[in-house]
């Protein structure tokens, strides 16, 4: 009605489509929906590499633009493998700050779900943060840090430290979709 349009004129309409999205998602799984919660798209994950689609592969700059929004409103691994063969059709093989990028939106795919709110590892390890809820166990972390106490341990309540040092990307992106398997 009259008071919705007033709500869209005010915040845009992108971001009101977002919100009612983010809403009418969370009701279908029977949760409440947390509109107070900033707009997010999953865990933040930082691994220290390039992560973008280059100019010289994607000269456009709008059409550039509109692939990073697609990836990252990417709902599930499908949904990305579908952006990937895409790409590659219509721009060609992907560079590989471009496969980066996918990989981490894959990460993203399955770390937020978990309650995840932040991944940094680098070259010589780094720091998982969780949520305040969290689907992950608690008994399972503390069982992890048990069996592996050289790689895992507690940093505060939220954090988990990881003290591995990694060859290159794809050691990092195995060991993460491991332990969050």
């Amino acid at each position: 009605g009259e008071e919705q349009s007033g709500q869209i004129q005010e915040i845009g309409f992108g971001l009101y489509m977002d919100l009612l999205d983010r809403a009418v998602r969370s009701l279908k799984a029977g949760n409440q929906p947390q509109l107070d919660r900033p707009l997010d798209h999953g865990a933040e994950i930082e691994f220290h590499i390039a992560t973008l689609i280059p100019e010289d592969y994607l000269p456009d700059v709008q059409t550039r633009l509109i692939m990073y929004k697609r990836i990252a409103s990417a709902r599930d691994e499908d949904e990305l493998e579908s952006l990937q063969e895409e790409m590659i059709d219509r721009f060609g093989l992907l560079p590989e700050s471009v496969k980066n990028l996918f990989a981490v939106t894959s990460l993203k795919h399955r770390a937020g779900p978990l309650g995840v709110r932040k991944i940094d590892l680098g070259l010589k390890g780094g720091r998982i943060h969780f949520e305040k809820i969290t689907r992950i166990d608690p008994v399972k972390i503390i069982q992890l840090i048990q069996q592996q106490s050289r790689i895992y341990k507690l940093d505060g309540s939220d954090k988990l430290r990881i003290t591995k040092e990694f060859n290159d990307v794809q050691t990092r992106l195995t060991f993460l979709y491991d332990l969050f398997h």
